[in-house]
């Protein structure tokens, strides 16, 4: 039961995640959150930085959706300007928000990466999915009230993982 919880991969940021290793893995699709994984979760609009690894995908061919369990509101402002498709109130971890983006993209499940910076939402819902999983490091320390809930049960999980060895990372 626990595996659902493990990514395929983690990450610090994901500037990391580049187009072209994607690309050489057969990657033609990211779903992505949104909140401490693209930007802060207190922060309105794209950064720049954020601006430019969305082009980066563009330009080589790879489809992002963002998915988020944000308000429409929320999801919007940031998404449209990017021209990037969203689906708000996605009630992750639940499979559906997950097949709607790659139903969306017109992909394979293989041919998509889930990146996020929760286990509870964004891992389990991309791995329940059938999905490659990355996890992100949180842009900041600090959330809202539930997902600071979320984050202490995620360390338990994440403890258990390191004392099994099946995670060798640090959470910062």
């Amino acid at each position: 039961m626990l595996s659902k919880f493990l990514p395929n991969e983690h990450v610090k940021s994901v500037f990391e995640i580049k187009a072209e290793l994607l690309k050489e893995k057969g990657i033609k699709g990211i779903i992505t959150d949104l909140d401490n994984t693209l930007v802060a979760w207190n922060v309105k609009n794209a950064t720049p930085e954020v601006v430019s690894w969305f082009k980066s995908m563009q330009d080589h061919g790879i489809k992002v959706t963002i998915i988020s369990n944000n308000k429409e509101e929320r999801v919007k402002m940031f998404s449209e300007p990017l021209g990037t498709p969203y689906v708000f109130s996605a009630r992750k971890p639940l499979k559906r928000a997950f097949k709607v983006a790659a139903k969306q993209m017109e992909l394979k499940k293989e041919e998509i990466v889930v990146i996020g910076d929760q286990l509870l939402t964004d891992v389990l819902g991309g791995n329940s999915a059938g999905f490659y999983t990355v996890l992100v490091v949180p842009i900041v320390q600090t959330d809202e009230k539930i997902t600071q809930f979320n984050r202490r049960i995620e360390r338990k999980i994440m403890n258990y993982f390191r004392r099994k060895g099946k995670i060798s990372w640090e959470d910062k």
